[in-house]
């Protein structure tokens, strides 16, 4: 797998070896060898997957330590624009994002440390995402950031997505007391 770093330290995306020939393709989407040297502390604790419509957002959602997660995401079939926000606090680069296009094309592998705040936009329709979670889901330590927040300024190149009453009313980012820290 190729690994690509970003400005932003922590998030990660691996981009498969991908084999392909006339009855199909084959790729190696997880191999915990390989992730354990490029991911400190890798141990997961539980899978999700969703099912999205073509413009709908997810997000922007994250778990307040103990029940921090980490997510180790990617699309089985369709495509996402995903985004990772820094809500680190002390970090050099708290509050803005990193963009990345996930895909079945791609195979694009994304890895979102805790300390961040998560969220993604589908591309088409009957996309389905999948992710690998660090920690359980603990409903009373979730919570998000609005994800049109002019603060942030993510472009998500969508006029008006398909966004649930949650996270409609997700608190604006200068709002956020961030339980995260370098």
């Amino acid at each position: 797998m190729e690994v690509q770093n970003f400005n932003i330290e922590g998030l990660k995306a691996f981009k498969p070896r991908v084999f392909e020939d006339d009855r199909g393709y084959f790729f190696e989407s997880f191999n915990v060898e390989f992730f354990k040297k490029n991911i400190s502390d890798l141990s997961f604790s539980q899978d999700n997957q969703s099912k999205s419509k073509k413009n709908v957002l997810r997000g922007l959602h994250f778990q307040n330590p103990p029940y921090d997660q980490g997510k180790l995401v990617r699309v089985i079939s369709g495509s996402v624009i995903d985004v990772a926000v820094d809500i680190r606090k002390g970090s050099p680069t708290y509050g803005e994002h990193q963009k990345v296009l996930l895909s079945a094309e791609n195979g694009v592998v994304f890895w979102v440390p805790p300390g961040f705040a998560h969220g993604f936009l589908s591309l088409e329709d009957d996309t389905l995402f999948s992710y690998k979670c660090t920690n359980l889901y603990n409903q009373e330590s979730e919570d998000s950031i609005n994800w049109n927040d002019q603060e942030l300024g993510i472009d998500w190149g969508v006029e008006n997505p398909i966004v649930s009453a949650k996270d409609q009313e997700a608190k604006p980012f200068s709002e956020l007391i961030s339980k995260f820290s370098i």
